[in-house]
């Protein structure tokens, strides 16, 4: 029996087979689960091409998280699918070019980004938690918030906001049985890595920090972490951050 088996999960995020929720979806669905994907405008024709990449091709629906008639209808036309769910993977992050200067960003770079990165887990966790079933799981992807990293600028401020949405939501989701925790995963070279200017000087000495080594070229580690935690061998473990990043976030400068 796979470490999923049975499961219902709604997985965002699915651009390329690079991305992180690429491998989770394949992962999952190797495990046994059933698997929904989200995207939405011009990338809907991307993720249901790169859906047939995946071991069953899974449905794709409409979603942009900073719609609210997307997340109002998403229950709903979820339940075309599948007739609930236990686990969603949030796999989404935005910010315009201009968020990449922290002293010169303006109000509505830096609003987009908190919209679409950070605000975005709690719309997502609310528009699913009319058929998220007792003991679900949502997960979020996060790239440590603790520190100022080179070129992050207000995205690191977008993900700080994005890990303590996390604890407020364990905090409320809790007593409904949902479990809600991040796995910060080190620089993976995805399509949206490749969208932050200077993303080559993560790349260039993550591995040489990392005690266990990193490949900014495999997410497969990051992804089984994603799928322990949406299945139910963490049942007591929620508000938490998983770190998948070699080590580095335990070292010194």
């Amino acid at each position: 029996m796979g470490l999923l088996e049975g499961k219902r999960l709604l997985i965002t995020g699915v651009l390329m087979d690079s991305s992180i929720a690429f491998h989770v979806a394949r992962l999952a669905q190797e495990e046994g689960a059933q698997v929904v994907l989200t995207s939405f405008g011009r990338t809907m024709k991307i993720t249901q091409t790169i859906a047939k990449r995946l071991p069953q091709t899974p449905p794709v629906l409409e979603l942009d998280v900073t719609s609210q008639e997307d997340l109002d209808s998403l229950a709903e036309r979820l339940g075309e699918h599948v007739d609930g769910l236990d686990g969603v993977l949030h796999s989404i992050g935005f910010a315009p070019p201009g968020a990449f200067d922290f002293l010169s960003g303006t109000w509505e770079d830096v609003a987009t980004a908190l919209h679409a990165s950070a605000y975005s887990l709690k719309a997502l966790s609310v528009a699913t938690l009319p058929v998220l079933q007792q003991g679900s799981s949502v997960v979020g992807l996060t790239f440590d918030a603790k520190f100022a990293w080179p070129v992050y600028d207000w995205m690191g401020v977008a993900k700080a906001a994005f890990e303590s949405t996390n604890r407020y939501l364990a905090r409320d989701l809790g007593p409904r049985g949902v479990r809600c925790n991040l796995v910060a995963a080190g620089p993976i070279r995805t399509t949206a890595a490749k969208s932050i200017p200077g993303f080559e000087q993560f790349e260039n000495t993550w591995s040489t920090r990392a005690p266990l080594g990193w490949d900014v070229r495999d997410p497969e580690p990051a992804a089984r972490a994603c799928v322990a935690l949406l299945s139910d061998w963490f049942p007591a473990t929620t508000g938490e951050i998983v770190h998948v990043d070699g080590g580095v976030h335990a070292m010194g400068q």
